[in-house]
């Protein structure tokens, strides 16, 4: 299980407030090892991926206008 946080920028995030993983800024060697899941983070600044334990979250001072 990997085991990384990323941190994303708030223009990061899509439309909704989240992002998918397996998500390129987390630097995974291999792109397609677990299915596309969508994760909101701007509900509550993080959210961790259920299939490789990736953490992603706003880095510190972001903030999710949103919609």
């Amino acid at each position: 299980m990997n085991k990384s946080v990323v941190e994303l920028l708030a223009e990061d995030l899509n439309r909704q407030g989240g992002v998918y993983c397996p998500n390129p800024k987390a630097d995974m060697k291999i792109w397609d090892s677990h299915p596309k899941v969508y994760l909101d983070v701007a509900h509550s600044g993080e959210a961790k991926c259920p299939y490789c334990g990736t953490v992603y979250k706003l880095k510190a001072g972001e903030h999710f206008a949103g919609h």
